[in-house]
């Protein structure tokens, strides 16, 4: 089973796919893609994600070889929970070149589609506002929509969270 979680800021999103994840009776193996970098607000959102997560998930933290670190992790008793595509993006578009971006993002695209088991992944739905001023800002939503659009036809179920109540958009829900 693969499922894309999408969802606003603070809309409960990665509750449900923690909910998720402990549902799947399988390992967990948690695959965070922040980098605090000396924000405070970041660093704060970081340590209460951990505080939650049950003491036998294996964290991994991996900025930006998504698609490696899920070739690496997948296997048939573990569901890969990865937390959070738009930081992941973010990172890659501000940090990396072009040419780099353009191959994680294959290669995590190729990944989704490749390995079997579980895997949920968990990202900011930044469609459903205006369009802001600024290239930069423009191409990142251009790229997370282009993004979402690829993931969520290689995913069994795609949810949006809002409120902290999961609506299904594609496939079985329990």
């Amino acid at each position: 089973m693969k499922e894309l979680v999408l969802g606003g800021v603070r809309s409960g999103k990665s509750r449900y796919a923690e909910q998720q994840a402990r549902a799947s009776g399988l390992h967990v193996v948690y695959i965070a893609t922040a980098i605090a970098g000396g924000d405070a607000g970041l660093e704060e959102r970081i340590r209460r994600h951990r505080s939650y997560r049950p003491a036998d998930w294996v964290t991994v933290e991996e900025p930006a070889a998504l698609g490696a670190a899920l070739r690496d992790h997948a296997s048939a008793d573990s569901c890969l929970l990865v937390e959070c595509l738009t930081l992941w993006l973010a990172h890659l578009l501000t940090a990396g070149s072009a040419d780099r971006l353009e191959r994680e993002r294959a290669s995590l695209l190729r990944a989704a589609e490749e390995i079997s088991g579980c895997l949920i992944l968990v990202s900011n739905e930044t469609g459903l506002g205006v369009m802001p001023p600024g290239e930069l800002t423009r191409r990142f939503l251009d790229l997370s929509g282009e993004l979402h659009q690829s993931l969520a036809a290689a995913c069994d179920r795609v949810t949006l969270v809002v409120a902290g109540l999961p609506q299904p958009l594609k496939g079985a829900h329990r």
